[in-house]
């Protein structure tokens, strides 16, 4: 996929999610990032439901991981380092417990859901504290 085909993706991916709140039951980082895999030409398995954190935690557990980094690693995707980033590569930050927060690269920002604003929005200034970062 060449760099304005990955744009386009991404810019879907924030056309869906935009100002969406998060919520366990359908608007959580995993659930944009399955779209997001999808419409970027890739065949991820079916996500285990889940309600609450402990739920989600069990489905994780379901997946074959213990946290998100080792979920795309068992997706098959390429961990990079954090300044090989193209538009619409994944990005894993801190987050809340007891999970990080997957994130979508924008550019010079990132997408996602983050607790300092409301619902999925744009955050900027986070690179250095990108975790691990995943090619799709």
């Amino acid at each position: 996929m060449n760099l304005a085909q990955r744009a386009a993706v991404t810019q879907a991916t924030w056309n869906k999610y935009r100002g969406r709140a998060f919520d366990w039951k359908g608007a959580t980082c995993v659930h944009v990032l399955r779209s997001h895999l999808r419409a970027m030409g890739h065949k991820p398995p079916k996500m285990p439901s889940f309600q609450s954190a402990i739920g989600a935690k069990r489905a994780l557990k379901a997946m074959g991981a213990d946290d998100l980094a080792e979920l795309m690693r068992r997706l098959g995707l390429l961990e990079i380092g954090a300044a090989e980033m193209f538009v619409g590569d994944v990005a894993i930050l801190p987050g809340d417990d007891p999970f990080d927060a997957l994130t979508i690269c924008a550019g010079n920002k990132f997408m996602g859901f983050h607790a300092a604003g409301e619902g999925f929005q744009m955050i900027a200034d986070v690179l250095p504290h990108v975790k691990s970062a995943f090619r799709l």
